[in-house]
């Protein structure tokens, strides 16, 4: 469970902030139009000129603009600038977004204390990613004195937007009894709902409930199916899950050279296992070529896809 080691400095670093204008008038604003048209240019001149005319989502566009080095040369001081001016106008997009730069020190100095008064206020206005950072900062302690009930509390309310990470951490708490009493069923619902979403980690998580009925049917077919879907998605732990399964023919039919294929992955990204070592050993030569081949062409096509 990552949830439990996430450190404070990095716990925004995997979020990417979906821009999106914090009211309805700024759908229709040229700047936006422009930028969501992939004119970068345009859109930061235009955003340029709304900005000094006082609009908050102008702000909160320049900064997105200058963090991600959208037409311009990438530049941290001046998004973080952009931002400060929009978060203080009272943008959520914009508050959430400098509360990242701030927690991991880029841009601007590193404080974890203010990076949580960010995320609060935006959590405040009700910004999914937001209420999850913050949920995050309440259950490590650092920038906000560790409150694993407000963290349980902020968790769940991102969940309830259907934040899949949030989701999935939201079941964790649920399983450990973090914040929250221990319960399974609620653990196993709400890592099933991130699991429903795609999230890699929620799908083997939610696969090994459901092959022991811990919080939910057991329904192995579906379980191997999950593992399936986050083995593919480039999972260790669900690519190691999946070799079991070939490895003993457990819902799928034996097959030793898949299993060996999704064995090497998930030893390569560091996921042993001294069962299927030996299974690996007892392939002929020629089955090794097989699977070792399988494992690279895997590869190959996910650098492609990527």
């Amino acid at each position: 469970m990552s949830l439990f080691s996430v450190p404070a400095a990095l716990l925004a670093a995997a979020l990417v902030l979906a821009l999106a204008p914090s009211s309805a008038g700024a759908t229709e604003s040229p700047s936006y139009t422009a930028y969501f048209q992939g004119n970068y240019l345009t859109a930061l001149k235009l955003a340029e000129q709304e900005a000094a005319q006082g609009s908050k989502e102008a702000f909160t566009l320049m900064g997105e603009i200058y963090s991600e080095g959208l037409g311009v040369a990438q530049d941290l001081n001046k998004a973080a600038d952009a931002y400060a001016k929009a978060a203080d106008l009272g943008d959520a997009n914009a508050q959430f977004s400098l509360g990242t730069l701030v927690a991991e020190g880029r841009g601007v100095k590193k404080n974890l204390r203010l990076a949580a008064d960010l995320f609060e206020k935006a959590a405040q206005s009700g910004h999914a990613s937001a209420e999850y950072n913050l949920a995050l900062i309440y259950l490590n302690g650092n920038g906000r004195p560790a409150d694993e009930a407000k963290a349980a509390e902020w968790m769940q309310k991102a969940a309830e937007q259907g934040h899949p990470p949030a989701e999935y951490d939201l079941g964790a708490l649920y399983q450990f009894g973090r914040g929250v009493p221990i319960d399974k069923a609620k653990a196993a619902e709400w890592t099933g709902k991130a699991a429903d979403a795609g999230y890699p980690e929620a799908q083997v998580e939610y696969g090994v409930m459901l092959f022991k009925g811990e919080g939910v049917a057991v329904d192995e077919q579906r379980a191997a199916k999950l593992f399936r879907l986050s083995a593919e998605q480039g999972n260790p732990v669900a690519q190691n899950r999946l070799a079991r399964l070939y490895a003993n023919g457990v819902v799928v039919k034996a097959d030793p050279v898949e299993a060996a294929k999704w064995h090497l992955l998930a030893r390569t990204a560091g996921v042993s296992d001294f069962s299927l070592d030996i299974l690996l050993a007892k392939l002929t030569k020629d089955e090794r070529a097989k699977a070792e081949k399988l494992a690279d062409d895997w590869r190959n096509g996910r650098l492609t896809e990527q």
